[in-house]
């Protein structure tokens, strides 16, 4: 089975600013990125499809496949609680330095640790891999193509922030 990952295009979000499962605005650059993305993808062929429902991907999703994509809420970003919408810089948050030293396994201020994103995903990856499906297109976040790279690799959870991350619109495959 192969996985075509593919990670929303940019946001209209202030840099340094946790934004998390909250619904952001996209970048006025989309229609451009939208293009490179369908260029970039044009050879593929797909048995299913795949995105996180939040509308930073689910518009993404929609507009390269239309009404076949099947949303879940696995594939969402990682839940950053009452930081999201804030500047990392702004806050006040007494736990946040906790979190920050073991974001694997502390949960963020009312969100979800990595640990618990990665649960969510391993879930959702045991569904596919009872499918038949065998290229199969998944538009999500940077967070969960962190977790699903670190499963493929057989890495830890705390390293997995030391592979390159995916950039805006970029597709990464995978095969499992």
């Amino acid at each position: 089975m192969i996985l075509h990952l593919i990670r929303h295009t940019k946001v209209n979000v202030k840099p340094g600013v946790c934004y998390g499962q909250k619904d952001v605005e996209l970048l006025e650059t989309y229609p451009e990125e939208l293009e490179a993305i369908k260029k970039n993808i044009d050879d593929l062929k797909f048995d299913a499809y795949y995105s996180s429902p939040l509308t930073r991907a689910k518009t993404l999703a929609t507009d390269l496949f239309g009404e076949a994509v099947t949303f879940d809420d696995r594939l969402m970003e990682l839940n950053f609680g009452d930081w999201e919408g804030k500047a990392w810089d702004e806050i006040q948050d007494p736990f946040l330095d906790k979190w920050m030293e073991d974001f694997v396994n502390k949960k963020c201020s009312n969100g979800e640790s990595f640990v618990m994103l990665h649960e969510r995903v391993v879930k959702f990856l045991e569904d596919l891999k009872k499918l038949e499906q065998q290229d199969i297109a998944i538009v999500t976040h940077g967070g969960v193509i962190r977790t699903l790279q670190a499963i493929h690799k057989n890495i830890q959870l705390k390293e997995a922030f030391n592979e390159a991350p995916a950039g805006f619109g970029e597709l990464v495959q995978l095969e499992f």
